[in-house]
């Protein structure tokens, strides 16, 4: 017969990688997925614990998603843990082509921040260049 022993973490456990709260550069500071749905490009990201309204903000510039959410710290007087990350995060999220940035909306609903946009035909910027053909002698 065998017997597992489950191993309890903490401050001797250094290397727990599930809980990177001794490296927090390492931590994802914003989880997301994203998927395509028809013609729409959905963005859902975990956001418990912020209110939209003040600690949201998005951008968009140059075919990327910029998200930057500030979670603040509630003061407890009897808290003796915490683990939660509080602080300023963002995330850059690359754009799929044809994604028609002024169709960008967002909503928040318990905990996830969901953005979506209408993704159109890409349009394509190559153009081409026409070569001068010179002689090299000079007139």
């Amino acid at each position: 017969m065998s017997t597992i022993a489950r191993f309890r973490g903490g401050a001797l456990a250094p290397f727990d990688w599930a809980n990177l709260s001794l490296f927090p550069l390492l931590a994802q500071g914003i989880r997301v997925e994203d998927y395509l749905a028809d013609d729409q490009y959905v963005i859902r990201a975990e956001m418990p614990g912020v209110d939209p309204a003040k600690d949201v903000r998005i951008t968009v510039a140059d075919g990327e998603l910029r998200l930057d959410v500030a979670r603040k710290e509630s003061t407890h007087l009897d808290k003796t843990r915490s683990e939660f990350h509080y602080g300023t995060f963002f995330r850059m999220i690359p754009l799929p082509r044809g994604v028609v940035e002024k169709s960008i909306t967002a909503r928040y609903v318990d905990g996830i921040l969901e953005i979506t946009a209408k993704v159109g035909e890409p349009t394509s910027t190559a153009k081409e260049i026409l070569v001068k053909v010179e002689n090299g002698k000079k007139s």
